[in-house]
């Protein structure tokens, strides 16, 4: 509740939408950036209530603890209204959102860095990028895998950039960001679907 204001910008994987039942409660406008067609379609479709679209319900239940079917529905109506605009972006241009300049946003929250940095360069670069996207005084809500290699989807495994908490905080502190919220959490359940070792929450803001 600390962290609000008019514009949330959200750039994470998939097109999951649970994590934004609460953010809708603290942000008028929610835009969504996304790097691949499939997630927008997705996504919209969601918005847009067409046939076929993916039910979060279950995902929303668990995660605001809401048992009662008429909040849910509200809570739904509220993240739709909210979610103005849902675009694609392309992460190797400057603007990410070229041609689109966006209004500065008063919050970012990603856990992509992860799965689109190859090294330690890649992350600060991307971080840069993200960075532009936030006005001054503005928070980055940020959360990953630490000490992770891999994860896997059906057949397929995908790299993840392998970071700590000592290079992580020296990245944020680097660019100029603030640390408010530092959470880290042991793996608790064990799978071959990743390697993480543990996950790290973090709150910064932008410094003015």
């Amino acid at each position: 509740g600390n962290i609000k204001g008019d514009i949330l910008i959200d750039l994470s994987m998939g097109s999951a939408v649970h994590h934004l039942y609460s953010a809708c409660e603290f942000f008028k406008h929610i835009i969504v950036l996304k790097i691949q067609d499939r997630c927008i379609l997705e996504l919209k479709r969601w918005v847009d209530t067409r046939t076929g679209a993916f039910d979060w319900c279950h995902a929303a239940q668990l995660y605001l603890n809401i048992g009662n079917s008429d909040l849910l529905v509200d809570k739904e109506g509220k993240v739709r209204s909210a979610l103005q605009h849902v675009m694609k972006c392309d992460l190797e241009k400057e603007n990410i959102t070229e041609p689109i300049d966006l209004p500065p946003a008063d919050c970012i929250i990603t856990g992509l860095l992860d799965s689109i940095s190859k090294d330690q360069d890649d992350y600060i670069r991307y971080l840069k990028k993200f960075l532009k996207l936030l006005k001054p005084g503005g928070h980055l809500i940020l959360f990953g895998a630490l000490d992770a290699t891999y994860y896997t989807i059906g057949k397929d495994k995908f790299h993840v950039f392998t970071y700590d908490e000592e290079f992580v905080r020296k990245a944020l502190v680097g660019e100029g960001f603030v640390i408010d919220r530092w959470e880290v959490k042991k793996r608790s359940n064990v799978s071959d679907l990743t390697d993480y070792k543990r996950v790290i929450f973090i709150v910064a803001h932008k410094g003015k």
